[in-house]
C-alpha cells in the first residue's frame, strides 16, 4: 500500500455543477459560490479569487500597501504570505512562533508592538497554522491599541472556528481562504477574500478584474479603467465545482477530526514522538503535525520507503534564500521556529483517506519510532 500526503474526491454533485457550467447553464456560479460563503461564514461580504495567493494579494490592495509599509507577520508562514508583502516594494516584518501551536507568538508580537515607533507599521497577518486559531481576543485587542490592520491567512483554516464562531467572520479586518491549500491542490483552484468592511471589499472588486469599471445605464461593450488592478476571478467551472466541496465540508471537516482522534488514540505514548498540541477541542486537524524527538528527516524518508508520504509546514521564512539574503537573517533569529523545524512534520489526513489507510499510517509510524534510538 502506498498513502498519498493528500488525495481529493469529486462527489456526484461536483459533476452535477461542473456539467451545468459545459452545458451552457446561465446562472452565475462565482455569485452564488459568494453568496452561500458568506451564509456558511457568517460575513458580510465575500470575493471570490483565482486562487488562495490572489485573495492575499487583493488583501494588500484593498489595504492600499505602498512601498516601504511594514507588515508583521508570522515567520512559518507560506512563503506567499512574505510574497505577496514584497510584490509592493513593502517590507515583511517577521515574528517568532508559539512552539506548542506553531502559530505566531502573541507575546513576541505584543512586544514588538509595544516597542516600535515605526509609522508605516500597516498591519498584521496571522496564518492559523492546521486550522487552529490564536487568541483572537487578544490578538484583536492588541490591534487596536496599536492601530493596525488585522489580516488572517485561513488558507489551511475553512470552516474552522473561535468560539463558536466561523474564522473570516470573527473580526478580522480580512480574512483570506484557499480552496487548494499548499501540499493539498484541489482538482480546481481558487481563493476567498472576506470582510466586513465594504470599503475595503469594492476596492478589492474593482481591482480583481483590471480596475474596469462599467455604467450599467450604458451598453455592455463600455467601460473606464480608474485604477491599476490585474485578473484574479476566479472560473465559473472552478466556482462549480467548489460550490460543492463547500456544501461537504462540515462532513469532512468530521471526517478529518475523527481521524485525527483515531490518530491521537493510536500513537499517544509511542516513543520519539509527541501528538499535535490542541488549544481547545476546536482544532480543525487540517494537517496532523507530530513532533520528532531527534532525525526528523530520516524518520520521514524511513516513512515514504515503507509508503507514507508526509509534508511540512513550514520552512520557517528566514530559512530561504531569498530573505535571509535580502534581510541579513541569521537561523537562530527566531529560536522557536529552528527548534520547531528540525523536529515537526505532517502526517496524511484528510477525508477520503480509509480506515485502511490511516492503519497503516499509524503502524508505519508505530514501527518507525521503534527502530529509534
Amino acid at each position: 500500500m502506498n498513502v498519498k500526503f493528500y488525495r481529493y474526491e469529486s462527489s456526484r454533485k461536483t459533476y452535477s455543477n461542473v456539467s451545468d457550467v459545459l452545458d451552457g447553464d446561465e446562472l452565475d456560479q462565482v455569485e452564488e459560490l459568494e453568496s452561500e460563503f458568506c451564509s456558511y461564514i457568517g460575513s458580510k461580504y465575500a470575493l471570490a479569487t483565482s486562487n488562495g495567493t490572489a485573495a492575499l494579494h487583493l488583501a494588500m490592495l484593498a489595504l492600499d500597501l505602498k512601498r516601504g509599509d511594514k507588515i508583521l507577520c508570522s515567520v512559518n508562514a507560506h512563503p506567499n504570505v512574505a510574497e505577496v508583502v514584497r510584490h509592493f516594494d513593502a517590507e515583511p516584518l517577521f515574528v517568532d512562533i508559539d512552539p506548542l501551536t506553531y502559530n505566531i507568538d502573541l507575546n513576541a508580537l505584543e512586544s514588538y508592538l509595544a516597542s516600535s515607533k515605526n509609522k508605516k507599521l500597516k498591519a498584521v497577518i496571522v496564518t492559523h497554522i492546521a486550522g487552529q486559531s490564536v487568541d483572537l481576543h487578544r490578538l484583536y485587542d492588541m490591534a487596536k491599541r496599536h492601530k493596525i490592520r488585522v489580516v488572517e491567512d485561513a488558507q489551511n483554516a475553512l470552516g474552522a472556528t473561535y468560539d463558536g464562531i466561523k474564522i473570516g467572520s470573527s473580526g478580522a479586518d480580512i480574512t483570506c481562504f484557499s480552496f487548494s491549500s499548499h501540499l493539498k491542490p484541489n482538482a480546481c483552484n481558487g481563493g476567498m477574500l472576506v470582510s466586513s468592511n465594504e470599503e475595503f471589499l469594492s476596492r478589492a472588486k474593482l481591482l480583481r478584474s483590471h480596475g474596469i469599471d462599467r455604467d450599467e445605464r450604458s451598453p455592455s461593450y463600455v467601460y473606464d479603467v480608474i485604477d491599476i488592478g490585474f485578473d484574479y476571478r476566479m472560473s465559473q467551472l472552478d466556482a462549480a465545482y467548489i460550490r460543492a466541496h463547500l456544501d461537504e465540508l462540515d462532513e469532512n471537516i468530521a471526517k478529518t477530526r475523527a481521524i485525527a482522534q483515531r490518530y491521537n488514540k493510536e500513537l499517544g505514548g509511542v516513543d520519539h514522538i509527541s501528538l499535535p498540541y490542541a488549544s481547545s477541542d476546536e482544532h480543525l486537524y487540517s494537517n496532523y503535525i507530530i513532533t520528532v524527538d531527534k532525525n526528523r528527516d530520516s524518520f520521514a524518508l524511513e516513512l515514504k520507503k515503507e509508503g507514507v508520504e508526509v509534508g511540512l509546514h513550514y520552512i520557517p521564512l528566514h530559512f530561504l534564500s531569498y530573505y535571509k539574503t535580502k534581510y541579513n537573517l541569521r537561523l537562530n533569529d527566531y529560536p522557536n521556529a529552528l527548534q520547531t523545524y528540525q523536529k515537526v512534520m505532517s502526517l496524511p489526513i484528510y477525508s477520503t483517506m480509509s480506515s485502511e489507510e490511516v492503519e497503516f499510517v499509524i503502524k508505519k509510524v508505530k514501527a518507525v519510532a521503534s527502530t529509534r534510538v
